[in-house]
């Protein structure tokens, strides 16, 4: 099995879990803390589903219809969980409302906190692992599901903080306001994901860093070409696609070009795992003297007419 889907099946089964364990005790101490955590992880849940299922499409390879891959299937992936989590957000501010104008009591908070805590060590955990195999495999689908995790990570202490704070003190209110800080955490998290699944999706460049190693690999052959110039990336899913036109000495033999190509495409796939690399080739036109071989393109041209 893909390392992948391997790592989003774990989420499933771990979110199914906490879903049914949160909304049971957030329903039995009357808690909207806890019941909007149960309402965050069904979101999380969703998430994982469809992480899990767009990852084993943008597995597939190019096909005719899809010549450049199935990798957007993973951005796409990633901006639905991002709707998602910002729905789930709406939910738990109505909910927080709801309970501060009509001032319900929480009950038997022992049970709220021990969910709480139960749900953060495994979604630390969970989301640990994700994350590791998001990186190892640059998956957008993944990364964006151990986000959804993490977050809980986050908002699940929170919620178990403010559970024991409400025990202590006997201040009710602690309770919607917590998920209101819930809510605010969710809808950061959700904005930072909709930015990086999103720009992939309307054929962003490369990050900075990225394109630096591209044109610093090009660079390391600089001595065996004139130039280099239109220097175009984007990124779907976890492929990348870079294509350049490399001006190169037009009494260059097309076997030693080719070769070129070779070794600066091998670099960059190497630099970059996942990239597919285009190069289009340009003879040198100019009469100037040339920085590789002196005149090397008027030397061919008095060679012809010399023949």
């Amino acid at each position: 099995m893909d390392a992948r889907a391997g790592a989003a099946r774990i989420s499933v089964i771990s979110n199914t879990a906490l879903v049914f364990g949160k909304l049971a005790v957030g329903i039995s101490i009357n808690s909207v803390s806890v019941i909007s955590e149960a309402g965050h992880s069904g979101i999380d849940l969703v998430a994982a589903v469809i992480a899990y299922f767009s990852i084993r499409l943008a597995s597939r390879p190019a096909d005719v219809e899809h010549r450049y891959g199935h990798g957007k299937i993973e951005n796409i992936s990633g901006v639905i969980e991002a709707l998602l989590i910002f729905m789930a957000a709406v939910w738990i501010i109505i909910e927080a409302a709801k309970k501060i104008i009509s001032g319900a009591p929480v009950t038997a908070t022992g049970a709220g906190i021990l969910v709480m805590a139960f749900s953060g060590i495994i979604n630390f955990f969970v989301s640990r692992h994700l994350y590791r195999v998001a990186k190892a495999t640059d998956s957008i689908a993944l990364e964006a599901d151990a986000l959804h995790l993490r977050t809980d990570v986050y908002t699940s202490l929170g919620v178990m903080l403010g559970l024991i704070a409400l025990e202590l003190t006997g201040l009710h209110w602690l309770d919607p306001v917590i998920a209101l800080v819930v809510a605010a955490t969710i809808v950061l998290a959700a904005y930072k994901l909709t930015r990086e699944a999103f720009l992939p999706l309307i054929d962003a460049r490369l990050p900075e860093a990225e394109e630096k190693t591209i044109t610093s690999i090009i660079a390391n052959y600089g001595s065996e070409y004139v130039e280099f110039h239109k220097l175009r990336t984007r990124k779907a899913g976890r492929e990348r696609q870079v294509d350049l036109h490399l001006v190169v000495p037009g009494n260059r033999h097309v076997d030693e070009v080719h070769e070129l190509c070779d070794r600066i495409v091998s670099d960059i796939k190497t630099a970059l795992p996942h990239t597919q690399v285009l190069i289009h080739v340009e003879p040198c036109q100019s009469d100037e003297d040339c920085r590789i071989c002196s005149n090397c393109y008027r030397q061919e041209s008095d060679d012809r007419k010399s023949n």
